[in-house]
């Protein structure tokens, strides 16, 4: 099984890119799925089909979906929502007010990219791939399962322990206080959610299944997004194993001469930065790309005689590891900005944060009574070490391997 997510900044044309890959898959005989997790879908338009939220068959071993937000939203979330909005309404809170703050921020979104697991495990395919949302979006939900866990968590402890210790015992004296009590399905469907979401940052993690490409213009602006995509995608624990330069001008392109010189320079810089990663090209065309005819010409561009369904690139995204009586963690974070990182220590957990991207790595009960004591940043490597710390902790979250790399950069400069 292989899961390929294509992203990039919006209107590079990764729809078109993804769409050639599957069907340049499909015809190696792999059963492949294309699944949009996209809110504005677009892969109707380029297979010039009328596609929704069940699969359809294309061709032989090719089915698309577009996923519908809110049925994955109504069959997921829909127990819990009617009664945070019922809570919310017995405030005095509006109505439809209430339906809708019962909705965390990207969960909709988020119910599209679980639905994969689903289909993984459904044995039907060998082969999916998503044409995923623009990258600040993918990202956005990337981030998304660590906080709605945290949510979903705070829900069964709020009931738990404050609610229906609170609730019952006053029951008997007004009975529709009972409404505030969480009903046996909300549970069930919380205790579902939480599977879901640990299942697929499994999935998603698993690089011997899953890998990421970025699709990109040779254009500053988009250069630069994939750039930071490219390191908090690693810092994410997906594998990035390609990258797509799309709409490559031709030489001898007349009037656009100076653009194609222009391309040019970006292209270099692309060749440069992003090695060593495997770099494809599509030309740009003299029409756009609809249609069967069109995507079977783009992959023949893009992949030639290869298939698209391989791992491109193999590399170690995330590892711990135990050297003598020390652990060692190794994060990929290629390009990092080092002076817009920081490293927190929380007991049982590690925060990453880059700028607004912020991982929470929760560390392998065997690491119990150990700290990070120091942090290098190492061919593309974020290196923290962690001893065993015997002496009491101050409670408050501890920033000493940030200490260490703000040293090692001052050392260098």
């Amino acid at each position: 099984m292989r899961i390929i997510i294509y992203t990039g900044k919006g209107g590079v044309g990764k729809t078109s890119v993804a769409a050639a890959a599957a069907l340049r898959a499909a015809s190696l005989g792999h059963r492949t799925l294309i699944l949009s997790t996209d809110a504005a879908h677009s892969l109707s338009d380029v297979f010039d089909q009328d596609l929704g939220h069940e699969t359809k068959e294309i061709i032989q071993n090719l089915w698309a979906m577009e996923a519908n937000v809110y049925n994955d939203l109504e069959e997921n979330w829909g127990a819990v929502r009617a009664h945070i909005a019922r809570l919310v309404a017995l405030q005095g809170m509006d109505e439809v007010l209430a339906d809708e703050a019962a909705i965390l921020p990207g969960m909709d979104e988020l119910f599209s990219l679980a639905r994969i697991k689903e289909l993984s495990e459904s044995n039907n395919y060998d082969c999916i791939i998503v044409d995923a949302a623009p990258t600040g979006e993918t990202l956005r939900l990337l981030a998304l399962p660590q906080t709605l866990s945290w949510s979903v968590k705070l829900l069964r402890r709020a009931d738990h322990y404050i609610i229906k210790p609170l609730v019952r015992p006053l029951a008997k004296f007004s009975p529709g206080i009972e409404e505030m009590l969480t009903p046996e399905e909300v549970i069930v469907a919380l205790e579902n959610m939480l599977k879901k979401l640990t299942g697929m940052k499994k999935l998603l993690a698993d690089t011997s299944k899953t890998t990421v490409r970025l699709v990109m213009n040779p254009e500053k602006m988009v250069i630069k997004e994939s750039k930071r995509a490219l390191t908090y995608l690693n810092m994410y624990g997906l594998l990035v194993d390609s990258v797509i330069v799309n709409r490559v001008l031709a030489p001898d392109s007349g009037y656009l001469e100076g653009w194609r010189a222009i391309q040019q320079r970006y292209l270099d810089e692309v060749a440069s930065d992003f090695a060593p990663l495997p770099i494809q090209q599509a030309p740009q065309y003299a029409a756009e790309v609809v249609g069967q005819v069109g995507l079977k010409q783009l992959a023949l561009d893009l992949y030639g005689d290869n298939d698209p369904a391989k791992i491109m690139f193999k590399h170690t995204v995330f590892e711990i590891t135990k050297q003598n009586q020390e652990y060692q963690m190794r994060v990929r974070l290629p390009m990092l900005d080092r002076k817009k990182m920081r490293i927190r220590n929380t007991g049982s957990e590690l925060v990453l944060q880059i700028e607004n991207q912020r991982r929470i790595i929760s560390l392998p009960s065997a690491m119990v009574g150990y700290k990070p004591v120091r942090a290098n940043y190492e061919q593309d490597y974020l290196v923290v070490q962690f001893a065993k710390i015997n002496t009491p902790v101050h409670p408050q979250n501890q920033e000493t391997t940030q200490s260490h790399i703000e040293a090692q950069e001052a050392q260098e400069a």
